[in-house]
């Protein structure tokens, strides 16, 4: 039977996702040219979507209580 997928799992791919479209978006612009404030967004691009996908990876999972007999 397959695994099931948790919301944790998919949120970690998708960050990891984020990361790499962004860093690829950056750096196909850069190859296109950029100036220098464009180079600022797509620096602070990369690393926002960075601090989503390691925020995503620390941020403890909620615990569930448990129903006592």
């Amino acid at each position: 039977m397959p695994k099931q997928i948790t919301m944790k799992e998919l949120t970690e791919w998708a960050s990891a996702g984020l990361v790499l479209l962004s860093g690829a978006t950056a750096g196909h612009y850069a190859a296109v040219g950029m100036n220098a404030i464009q180079w600022a967004g797509a620096a602070a691009a990369v690393l926002g979507s960075v601090t989503v996908a390691v925020a995503v990876r620390v941020w403890p999972t909620p615990v569930k209580a448990r129903a006592e007999d």
